[in-house]
C-alpha cells in the first residue's frame, strides 16, 4: 500500500478549478516534487494535503488513514494529521530564540521538558545550527532562518514534510546550498517528502520523482532522468529545460528510425529528418519533434559527413552564459537553440549548419 494516497482529488475556488480530479500515490521515505507554472494547482494540491484547503471531492490518506474525503464528510484538521511544513516566507517568530522556535510545536504537544530538550538539540544539530541556539530570529540571515523552519518542521518527527517553495526567497548561491542541505537531511532522516516548486533546477536536482502539472491537471510522473529525456508531451519538453518543438509531418517508420518533413519556408521543399520510430503513429499525421539545444551541433561550413539531418540556416542571435554560448538559428520558419560549450565569432545573419542524431530527437503527438 502506497504511504501517501490521492485519488480523484479535486478543489474549486468559485468557478474556477484549481485541481481537476488528480490521481497520485506516493512511497515511504520518497521525495517528491510537485512542478508546474503559477496558477497550475500544485500548491492548492500540498495545502489540501496540509488540511489548509478542504477538497471538494475525492480523498486523501496517509497510512491508511483517511485525511479527507468529500464522500464520506471526512475532514482531519491541520494539527490533528501530523505532518509538517515548511513555508516560503520562513514563518520564523521574531520574539523568540532558535531554540524556542523549534521546540514550540513539541511543548503544544505537551512534550516533557527533559524530552523537548533532546529532540529540539538533536533538530538543530542536523540543520547545523547547534551554535545559535540562544539567538533571536531577526538576528539570523535567511538561510539561518531557513534551517529553523526546516528544524521546527521534522522536530516532533511527523509523517510527511511539505514544502511550498521554500527557497524562493534566498539568493542564487544559497538555493543551491539549502538544495543540497535539504536532500541530505531527508534522506538522512529518511522521512517522505511533498515539495513544491516552479524551478525546474531544484526539481532535477532534488527529486526521486517529479509530478508535472498544468492547468489542474497532471501532465507526468517520472524520475528527474525520464521527466527531462522522454517527455509525455509539448508542454512538459518545453517547460523542463528547453528544448526545440518543431511541428511537421509524420511519413512512415523504417524498423527502429522514422522519416518526417518540416517546412523549410513558403516556396522551398520540406526538409526530411530521420527520428526515432513511434508507435501509433499514422502517416500524414501531425507530429512534433523535440530536440534539446544540447543535442544539437553547430558548423560553420557544411561537414562531409553530416549525417541524415542537415539544416542551413542564418544566426539570429547569441547570448554568453558563461560556461556555454547560447545561439538562435533560423531555419526556415523555425528557431532552432544551439548551445555551443566553444566560443566561435558568430554575427547576426550569418551562414551555418545544424546537425543531430536520430536518436537525440524525440517524435512528440498531441
Amino acid at each position: 500500500m502506497p504511504f501517501v494516497e490521492i485519488e480523484r482529488l479535486v478543489k474549486r475556488f468559485g468557478e474556477e478549478v484549481a485541481v481537476a480530479g488528480i490521481d497520485l500515490n506516493i512511497e515511504k521515505g520518497e521525495f517528491v516534487t510537485l512542478l508546474g507554472p503559477s496558477g497550475c494547482g500544485k500548491t492548492t494540491t500540498l495545502r489540501c494535503i496540509a488540511g489548509l484547503e478542504r477538497p471538494d471531492a475525492g480523498e486523501i490518506r496517509i497510512e491508511g488513514e483517511v485525511l479527507a474525503s468529500a464522500d464520506k464528510d471526512i475532514y482531519l484538521s491541520p494539527e490533528d494529521r501530523n505532518l509538517g511544513m515548511v513555508f516560503q516566507s520562513y514563518a520564523v517568530w521574531p520574539h523568540m530564540t532558535v531554540f524556542n522556535n523549534v521546540a514550540f510545536g513539541l511543548k503544544i504537544r505537551g512534550v516533557g521538558a527533559g524530552e523537548t530538550k533532546e529532540k529540539t538539540d538533536k533538530a538543530l544539530k542536523l540543520v547545523g545550527l547547534a551554535e545559535v541556539t540562544d539567538r533571536y530570529a531577526t538576528k539570523l540571515s535567511g538561510g539561518q532562518r531557513q534551517r529553523v523552519a526546516l528544524a521546527r518542521a521534522i522536530v516532533y518527527g511527523p509523517r510527511v514534510v511539505l514544502f511550498d517553495e521554500p527557497l524562493s526567497n534566498l539568493d542564487a548561491k544559497l538555493r543551491e546550498q539549502m538544495r543540497i542541505e535539504i536532500v541530505r537531511l531527508q534522506r538522512e532522516v529518511g522521512i517522505t517528502t511533498i515539495y513544491v516548486t516552479h524551478d525546474q533546477a531544484e526539481a532535477l536536482v532534488m527529486s526521486d520523482r517529479i509530478v508535472i502539472m498544468d492547468k489542474g491537471v497532471i501532465q507526468q510522473i517520472g524520475d528527474p532522468e525520464t521527466i527531462y529525456a522522454r517527455p509525455a508531451n509539448a508542454f512538459v519538453a518545453n517547460f523542463i529545460g528547453t528544448a526545440n518543438l518543431m511541428e511537421g509531418k509524420f511519413l512512415g517508420r523504417e524498423g527502429e528510425l522514422a522519416d518526417m518533413e518540416i517546412s523549410a519556408g513558403e516556396g522551398r521543399p520540406p526538409i526530411r529528418l530521420k527520428v526515432p520510430g513511434t508507435e501509433g503513429v499514422a502517416e500524414g499525421q501531425r507530429v512534433i519533434l523535440s530536440l534539446r539545444p544540447e543535442d544539437v551541433s553547430l558548423h560553420l561550413e557544411s561537414p562531409a559527413a553530416p549525417g541524415p539531418n542537415l539544416l542551413e540556416g542564418e544566426i539570429i542571435d547569441t547570448i554568453y552564459q558563461g560556461n556555454f554560448l547560447d545561439c538562435q538559428v533560423r531555419v526556415g520558419p523555425h528557431e532552432v537553440g544551439v548551445q555551443m560549450d566553444h566560443f566561435e565569432q558568430l554575427a547576426s545573419g550569418q551562414k551555418v549548419y545544424l546537425t543531430f542524431e536520430p536518436d537525440h530527437g524525440l517524435l512528440l503527438t498531441e
